[in-house]
């Protein structure tokens, strides 16, 4: 094989390992939330399983991302963002690209239920809600950010079914309330950044306005602070968990600073990475839960 050919075979692979986004797999780091509020789990066994659920379920997610690309090429390509994707772009071929999303997703769920069955169940349901929302829940409105949101549930359900721990009401709320916060984020980022051309991408952000979303988001907001902090002290573990209240609180102040004052939201996985206040906050928080139950239980 030439020097040519290897490069461009490299290059090839790099494309499809794109196309599952591995950026984005920060979003599956929930899994790992049952385990953290679930201290006296810990156990090799435990963080052997999340890793390997966590590994499983973003291959899963990967395959939706390789679909979401097919089905949206064409509007991708009008994206000045997105029309630098793999398919978009012209990298990938779109149809070896979906070959490749079936065999790697067939395998994945295989996996998936060999480590667990209601996890393999869980990882069918939230590709099964995805092909939904790239089909039609996508193209409603209010339902897409919803959509967007149940997916984040599914996930810190699918951790809690990794290592056998029930879960509390109030934590499941918290966990939509907060992905619809990232959610309404989203759409308010990609509402202003397409400005007047909204219709030719997606077309459901002709439907919203800024002023919703903003609306919006201070509701979610509102409900997420007010669920947590009650989260804090019903959740049947020690009430010194009001002390990462703060955190929340500074959180969620802070991304709504960099949605209206620095046009950031688009990519919360970027945003995690990215803006060092956040990702402190975020490693500040995991040290609090952590020290919380090594002292006070």
């Amino acid at each position: 094989m030439s020097l040519s050919q290897t490069v461009i075979t490299g290059s090839s692979v790099v494309s499809l390992l794109r196309l599952l986004r591995p950026k984005q797999w920060t979003k599956n780091l929930l899994l790992f939330a049952a385990l953290l509020f679930s201290f006296e789990e810990i156990r090799t066994e435990t963080i052997i399983a999340t890793i390997a659920g966590f590994i499983l379920f973003s291959l899963v997610a990967g395959c939706v991302y390789i679909l979401n690309d097919y089905i949206d090429r064409e509007r991708d390509r009008q994206h000045p963002v997105k029309k630098h994707r793999p398919i978009a772009s012209g990298k990938v071929n779109p149809m070896h690209a979906l070959l490749f999303g079936i065999g790697l997703l067939l395998l994945s769920v295989l996996m998936a239920f060999v480590l667990n069955p209601l996890f393999g169940a869980l990882c069918i349901v939230y590709f099964c809600l995805n092909v939904s929302y790239s089909f039609v829940l996508k193209h409603v409105v209010i339902l897409d950010v919803m959509s967007i949101a149940a997916g984040f549930v599914l996930r810190a359900i699918a951790g809690g079914v990794l290592i056998h721990v029930p879960f509390t009401p109030w934590f499941l709320i918290c966990t939509l309330l907060l992905s619809l916060f990232l959610a309404i984020g989203k759409r308010r980022h990609e509402l202003t950044l397409l400005e007047g051309n909204t219709g030719s991408h997606r077309k459901v952000l002709d439907h919203y306005s800024i002023a919703l979303l903003d609306q919006l988001n201070t509701i979610v907001t509102t409900a997420t602070i007010i669920s947590y902090s009650l989260f804090t002290f019903t959740s049947d573990r020690t009430v010194h968990l009001m002390w990462t209240i703060p955190f929340v609180i500074y959180g969620m102040f802070r991304y709504l600073y960099l949605i209206h004052m620095k046009n950031q939201g688009g990519s919360p996985d970027r945003v995690l990475l990215e803006d060092k206040p956040i990702l402190i906050t975020v490693v500040l928080y995991v040290i609090s839960v952590i020290v919380i139950f090594t002292v006070f239980e």
